[in-house]
């Protein structure tokens, strides 16, 4: 296997995450009480208990490098999730940036931001 890397992200509830990202298609890789693991083709998402987090104050975040971020995105509208500026969970359009990248955001119930990250052709 390739070298690679998986964001550590705070859940809440394990239920409520897995019933979120099942909505996106992520379905469970392992689960007990103190870790879970979620997976959706190339991408996977750890996710540790953080039952007192303040969404509102959470600093926690990752990119998804997506061959298709418009298509994701497209995804997320389709199950329900919000395109707005507040409140969570919420989705941002992938636009291109000043550095040249194309570049979204989906905001979890969590609070955490997981940047959409259209990879270079």
């Amino acid at each position: 296997m390739a070298d690679h890397a998986t964001p550590n992200l705070p859940s809440r509830s394990f239920a409520a995450t897995i019933a979120f990202y099942e909505r996106l298609e992520f379905s469970v890789v392992f689960q007990d009480a103190d870790w879970l693991i979620l997976h959706r083709g190339g991408l996977v998402l750890e996710f540790f208990p953080y039952p007192d987090l303040d969404p509102a104050t959470s600093s926690f975040g990752c990119c998804l490098r997506l061959e298709d971020a418009d298509a994701f995105h497209a995804e997320c509208q389709a199950a329900g999730i919000p395109e707005s500026t507040l409140g969570w969970p919420r989705i941002h359009r992938p636009r291109l940036e000043a550095s040249g990248m194309r570049i979204g955001a989906l905001i979890d119930p969590d609070g955490s931001l997981l940047r959409l990250v259209q990879n270079p052709e």
